[in-house]
């Protein structure tokens, strides 16, 4: 794995998203799980776009597997380079002079792993993350990750801990807010139309720290472009569900870009141990 990111790393980024694309394709046409849960996420969330839409998407998602080792691999300054518009950092220097952190909140759109390199190139931030089963792999992702002044807090305890510090520091942490959490550790809330387990993390962080919350989503630019970035202010009310708020904020941002969004994500997932969203209501 590590020489193949090391030989696909190399390519231009052009080149990578048009195999990316074609990845995509493969990928949706041999996995028929895979395509299900794609047409089923995309067809439930009752954005229009039909079939053009879909095929979009498909190669889309191909393009986010294929750029990976070029943003893990590449210098941070080339990484960096590639972010050709910025759109919003007012709201975020805005944030950073409240001087109590920040979260940084990064749905799966676009290339979201350029968002946390591209603010490590210029302030300290600690991402959460989940270690992935495979040491060598793990390896990968905190060389391809932990560049400029970014750290790597592992979605445990401990991780949360590590959040929690930085933002008492004044700095900037990243959390991906669609990603499933664990048992206990979420709560069901309506995403598009439908329950999906979301973490309550957020709300427990704004609580101890008084820390701003900003969105960023990346949008891939065509033709292998590069990047642009979207940063937009979010404000949550403490005294209702902050997970039913983030996830009617993350479905204002999807719709700008549903192309690129990760809709064969098994968003919907009933987390192992967690009671269905049903026998929950009727606890």
């Amino acid at each position: 794995m590590v020489i193949l990111f090391e030989v696909l790393s190399r390519l231009p980024l052009s080149v990578l998203h048009r195999l990316g694309a074609l990845l995509g394709w493969i990928i949706y046409l041999s996995s028929s799980r895979y395509a299900a849960r794609l047409r089923e996420n995309l067809k439930n969330s009752g954005i229009n776009g039909g079939q053009q839409l879909m095929h979009t998407n498909i190669g889309e998602a191909g393009k986010g597997v294929m750029e990976l080792p070029w943003v893990w691999k590449r210098p941070l300054e080339t990484v960096v380079a590639s972010v050709k518009q910025i759109h919003g950092w007012e709201y975020f220097e805005a944030a950073r002079g409240q001087a109590k952190g920040i979260i940084l909140l990064t749905p799966h759109i676009g290339c979201f792993e350029v968002i946390g390199l591209y603010v490590a190139a210029h302030h300290p931030i600690t991402c959460m993350y989940r270690p992935p089963r495979y040491p060598a792999l793990d390896k990968l992702m905190h060389q391809g990750r932990e560049r400029g002044g970014m750290t790597l807090a592992p979605t445990d305890l401990g991780g949360v801990r590590q959040l929690l510090k930085a933002l008492k520091r004044g700095e900037i942490i990243g959390v991906l807010p669609d990603q499933v959490p664990g048992n206990g550790e979420g709560e069901w809330a309506e995403f598009f139309g439908r329950p999906a387990y979301t973490m309550t993390l957020i709300g427990r962080l704004i609580e101890s720290s008084g820390a701003a919350v900003v969105m960023c989503h990346s949008e891939r630019l065509p033709q292998g472009e590069g990047y642009a970035l979207h940063f937009s202010p979010v404000t949550f009310d403490t005294a209702s569900s902050i997970p039913k708020q983030m996830n009617a904020a993350l479905e204002v941002v999807v719709r700008k870009h549903p192309a690129q969004y990760l809709w064969s994500y098994n968003r919907y997932k009933v987390p192992r141990g967690a009671l269905p969203p049903d026998v929950g209501k009727g606890a």
